[in-house]
């Protein structure tokens, strides 16, 4: 059964929103870097200068506007949550016509936004002796891109869960398959509602005395008989690393978000450079171009504070 419903909706960003954002980037200010500090101390200066230069002489978006609103069939709808009120949400909607086509949740995380479904989504319609194909739903999550920003406290997990569910039931459908971070449908409706869940964001701890052949082997995997394997160890350095060096934006943002978001409400190139340091992190060497890495006009042009995340609690 296809999905059905929605007002339709077309991104259309104001002349006057895009010259302020030149104008802007114009006068941005740059700070000084560490000698051969690369990625060392975050987003590297010359990256980010290059970067600004792009977007404000050469990056094009009335052509990236136009490809967005061809490829992706936008709408709006509004949802209720509950003690939060009534938001509208945006969410990208497309039927595979394949007979049987599975309804598929696509939620994306920060610094994410429903772009993300903009490779996949022909593959995910398509018809192919591999894989099912799906009815997607891709939606902006409350505070990100188009969709409506929660202004009450306490806005987590859980409401993040209730506006995916309400909206697949909006549009028709009440079990799906998901694919999500740690906003998902899957955390709080589990299999009722929920099929299948593919997760970005799997996590883990080390075995405690709970479990004791594991707590056992994971105590002497020292030994040289006994040891991880050369990828399970790199995974080991990985996490070492992000615990001790990757994680302050997540220190800052879920317990300062106000003061941040000053800079990053006012400021396009304060919001390019926490931003791309992720997409680079984050993304195991991926080739980001100049236009992927300048969908930042979205957020900037909305004047979108996408920091309303900063309630979750992972």
């Amino acid at each position: 059964m296809a999905l059905t419903g929605g007002s339709p909706f077309n991104i259309a960003i104001t002349d006057d929103q895009l010259a302020l954002l030149k104008q802007r980037l114009a006068l941005a200010t740059f700070p000084d870097e560490i000698d051969d500090a690369r990625w060392d101390h975050g987003a590297p200066l010359a990256d980010i200068k290059r970067l600004v230069g792009y977007w404000k002489d050469a990056f094009d978006w009335r052509k990236q506007e136009k490809a967005l609103n061809a490829e992706l069939p936008q709408f709006t709808r509004d949802i209720d949550v509950e003690g939060f009120g009534t938001f509208n949400i945006h969410y990208v909607h497309k039927n595979s016509e394949i007979k049987g086509a599975i309804p598929f949740l696509f939620v994306h995380g920060w610094p994410g936004s429903f772009i993300e479904i903009r490779k996949i989504l022909p593959l995910l319609i398509a018809a192919s002796p591999d894989h099912p194909s799906f009815h997607v739903v891709a939606p902006s999550l409350p505070g990100f891109g188009f969709s409506t920003a929660p202004t009450k406290k306490g806005f987590e997990i859980s409401q993040y869960a209730e506006v995916g569910h309400k909206l697949m039931i909006a549009l028709g459908v009440r079990r799906i398959w998901e694919a999500t971070g740690a906003t998902g449908i899957a955390h709080v409706y589990g299999p009722k509602h929920a099929k299948a869940w593919h997760t970005n964001f799997p996590q883990a701890s080390s075995p405690t005395v709970s479990r004791p052949l594991l707590f056992l082997r994971h105590a002497i995997s020292g030994l040289p008989f006994l040891a991880y394997t050369k990828r399970v160890q790199e995974g080991f350095k990985r996490t070492a690393w992000f615990e001790h060096s990757g994680q302050g934006y997540l220190k800052e943002q879920s317990t300062r978000p106000q003061t941040l978001g000053y800079n990053i409400a006012d400021s396009p190139v304060g919001l390019l450079a926490w931003i791309y340091e992720k997409l680079v992190e984050w993304t195991d060497g991926y080739p980001w171009n100049d236009d992927e890495g300048k969908f930042f006009d979205i957020y900037r042009a909305m004047q979108a504070v996408i920091f309303n995340i900063h309630s979750m609690k992972f």
